[in-house]
């Protein structure tokens, strides 16, 4: 990114006007001790032409650097600070005046911000287009807001509040802000003695970054392709359509602690094939193993939902937990259910492309099933659920594609008449929150 000095900024935002309309103003600096930039129109000067900045998230450049609202969300290199919305730029409170050296306190009752700093004290209130600057209210075309659990808010508070210049460039599609620390005047050398040079006073450091940690929240829906279905009433059929999957999760804290919680749903629909009377295709192996009964053709459908809580234990979102299975069909066997355990990666959704996976266990998925004599059985499994995907962004919307091959498997616990499988690749889309 090109540096850009304070001497050389072609003009200020016109951020009271929500960077709609900028004027080319000439620029003349007075620091002293307030910090404030003093601006000359100059007479009969032409209209500048900046462009209006796009709607979504850009990156901000503060003094040279970016300023990291968070650290981890980074969009084709860059990390995005800003958020676009009608024409007016909003940024991140607390990193943009914590930059400046301020000290930000947040009232969740009232939902009111007061940043405090030497010769500055600024209020404002999420949802109530005002600024409150040094006990002096001024009105905001727009209100602040909370984006991703940050407060943002109009750069007029920032120009206003702190003296600080604020620019859109938009052949570098960036919000240029630079900010010079008030610095004491020089002191006057004594009567007596010859005169001397001021020494040089250091530029106040600028603080290190807070970082807000970022959560994935997201929805998914996918088609899954001709999965190929092994058990009692398929030899190794395809499904031409039917089946889907349903997934979503969040990421939070709690004790201080980063916890995952997800729930999941899987259809596999395939045929059960046979001519009739008289076909072995027809025969099928009973609950309990003892014979066999013909069962016409069919579309057979096997469901399954499992919740999952998981703690991370690797970074990026690597967890491990325990889940609750809930397994049925529509061919008359009893419902399943067991409590797992296992592992999963989940999406970097803050990225353009990532991997995830997970492998979940539940040792004794089992039901109990009453035949036509009236006797009682236990039907159970061994199931193993695994899944492999990726996750591609479009750009800076929060809609992704999601891919990827999922499966499970079963084994013979209890009276089951043969183990399963069923698994195929899949492909949809998804929605981060």
């Amino acid at each position: 990114m090109k540096r850009l000095s304070t001497g050389v900024l072609a003009a200020l935002i016109a951020v009271s006007c929500g960077l709609t309309a900028v004027a080319a103003p000439t620029v003349s600096q007075s620091q002293g001790n307030t910090g404030q930039a003093v601006v000359a129109q100059a007479p009969n000067a032409p209209a500048a032409n900046f462009g209006s900045p796009p709607s979504g998230q850009i990156p901000i450049l503060f003094n040279d650097h970016h300023v990291y609202s968070k650290p981890d969300v980074l969009k084709q290199g860059r990390v995005l600070s800003a958020l676009v919305r009608g024409g007016t730029v909003l940024i991140p409170l607390r990193s943009m005046f914590e930059q400046m050296g301020a000290t930000v306190s947040y009232n969740a009752s009232t939902k009111t911000v007061t940043v405090t700093k030497p010769g500055a004290t600024v209020k404002v209130t999420v949802g109530k287009p005002e600024v409150v600057i040094n006990g002096e209210s001024r009105p905001l075309d727009v209100p602040p807001m909370i984006y991703q659990g940050n407060v943002l808010v109009p750069i007029r508070v920032i120009s206003e509040g702190m003296g600080a210049y604020v620019q859109w460039v938009p052949s570098q599609r960036v919000v240029v802000v630079r900010y010079l620390p008030p610095t004491p005047p020089p002191t006057a050398p004594p009567a007596t003695a010859p005169p001397t040079t001021a020494p040089t006073i250091a530029p106040t450091p600028t603080p290190a970054p807070v970082a807000t940690p970022y959560n994935d929240i997201f929805i998914a829906g996918d088609y899954i392709f001709s999965p190929k279905v092994y058990n009692e009433f398929s030899p190794g059929n395809t499904g031409k359509s039917g089946s889907y999957a349903v997934r979503g999760a969040i990421e939070f804290s709690a004790l201080n602690l980063p916890w995952m919680l997800e729930g999941s749903y899987e259809q596999f629909q395939y045929p059960h094939n046979c001519a009739g009377a008289g076909d072995p295709a027809c025969n099928v192996t009973v609950i309990g193993g003892a014979g066999q009964t013909a069962v016409p053709a069919f579309t057979a459908r096997d469901q399954d939902f499992d919740g999952r809580l998981g703690l991370r234990v690797a970074n990026p979102r690597i967890y491990v937990g325990v889940g609750y299975l809930y397994r049925t069909g529509n061919y008359g066997y009893p419902k399943e259910t067991a409590f797992g355990y296992g592992a999963e990666k989940l999406p970097d959704l803050n990225q353009n492309f990532s991997l995830y996976g997970s492998v979940w266990y539940y040792p004794n998925a089992k039901g109990t099933f009453t035949d036509p004599s009236g006797v009682n059985y236990t039907l159970g499994y061994n199931i193993l659920k695994y899944q492999i995907g990726g996750t591609i962004a479009f750009g800076n919307s929060p809609v992704f594609l999601d891919l990827g091959f999922m499966g499970a498997s079963g084994n013979n616990k209890t009276n089951a008449p043969i183990g399963f499988s069923e698994a195929g690749p899949y492909v949809g889309l998804g929605i981060k929150f």
